[in-house]
């Protein structure tokens, strides 16, 4: 599948050539987090959870019946914000993220394109709803922390500041001084784009496949690509100039 118009290669180096900060959702650009862990199974079993906890009626049917793990996460956050409850179910979700880094998988060419983007000289953050623990120690395994730290910027006891609110974005500009026009966020759902629209960063979207396209796009977001391959291309070539 390739995803471009007549505009979009002209789109797309202008995105990479303006960035000086590149902020990176993990659970999609960097790599399948629940390749081999499903996320699927994560919410079920946060779900159950409550349910042993005599806590049925907390969830809404169609939160129960979500398959996101942030969003029961967030459903209960949103019923008792800040409680021993919410805390509990975050450090739950918190072990299931560290068991799936294990056998998450890498988002083919962002290995090489996180490395070629540090060694041109731009200033790249994590910036994800995940666990930022997890993040790290994901990223140290590929040998890769070094192009990041120190700022990941994950998920915090403040639930109310999980993307699509771009809490994380701006923590990621500030500690960079990066102005939102010379930054570059990547990510691959809505609550990513909004994030970043929120903040003024400019965005690109990745989907790997033709529905997780089509839902960028019906979000708002303009440049996509299925493929970090042209990316790494053009990061390179500006490395060249």
């Amino acid at each position: 599948m390739t995803t471009e118009t007549e505009t979009e290669p002209n789109d797309l180096r202008n995105l990479i050539e303006g960035a000086r900060v590149v902020l990176w959702d993990f659970d999609g650009p960097v790599c399948r987090l629940f390749a081999g862990h499903s996320a699927e199974r994560v919410a079920r079993d946060l779900v159950e959870w409550l349910e042993g906890q005599g806590l049925h009626g907390l969830l809404a049917e169609s939160e129960r019946e979500s398959l996101d793990p942030h969003a029961v996460l967030r459903a209960v956050d949103r019923r008792h914000p800040g409680s021993d409850l919410v805390t509990e179910l975050e450090e739950r979700l918190t072990q299931e993220e560290l068991k799936a880094a294990a056998s998450a998988r890498p988002t083919p060419y962002a290995d090489p394109l996180v490395r070629t983007w540090t060694a041109v000289g731009a200033r790249l953050a994590i910036t994800t709803n995940n666990s930022p623990q997890m993040v790290k120690e994901y990223l140290t395994s590929r040998g890769l922390l070094e192009c990041f730290a120190p700022h990941v910027y994950g998920r915090t006891q403040e639930l109310r500041h999980l993307k699509p609110h771009p809490h994380c974005v701006h923590r990621a500009l500030n500690a960079t001084g990066a102005a939102p026009s010379t930054a570059l966020m990547i990510g691959d759902t809505p609550s990513d784009y909004q994030a970043a629209r929120a903040a003024g960063v400019p965005f690109l979207g990745y989907a790997r496949n033709e529905r997780k396209n089509k839902v960028l796009r019906d979000a708002g977001a303009e440049t996509i690509v299925d493929s970090l391959e042209p990316v790494l291309k053009l990061v390179r070539e500006s490395g060249q100039a």
